[in-house]
């Protein structure tokens, strides 16, 4: 069984891949994680599917040469806060290498809205 790439410690099958068949996420921080494997396995239709119709864009493409295609190395989710009924913000702080340079740490703040059960990616901010 493969690991999850969203670092949960189980296996695709259980964890991230649930989620791209269409099950729903049970908080924020979930869709977060199976957002980040989505990047990882270049799943655009899972990453289209679970953000928010106000911010989505009209299309997501993993088109790019090989050698400027991320490889994502690691996840950390440094804080889950429930903001309101339905709503949640995601701090973490995703680790990737492109080609052979250097590993970059990109840092996001996002938010997260819940629309008839489902939790959608609505956006990141700055902080």
């Amino acid at each position: 069984m493969a690991a999850c790439p969203c670092g949960s410690g189980g296996g695709y099958d259980t964890c991230c891949g649930v989620l791209h068949a269409g099950g729903a996420a049970g908080d924020a921080e979930a869709l977060m994680r199976a957002r980040y494997s989505a990047y990882a396995r270049e799943d655009a239709a899972y990453l289209l599917r679970s953000w928010h119709a106000s911010t989505r864009p009209a299309d997501l493409s993993f088109d790019a040469a090989a050698a400027e295609k991320p490889t994502w190395l690691k996840l950390e989710v440094l804080r889950h806060a429930v903001t309101g009924d339905d709503r949640a913000e995601v701090e973490f702080v995703a680790r990737y290498r492109i080609g052979g340079g250097r590993v970059v740490r990109m840092r996001e703040h996002s938010r997260f809205v819940r629309e008839r059960g489902h939790w959608l990616y609505l956006d990141a901010v700055q902080r």
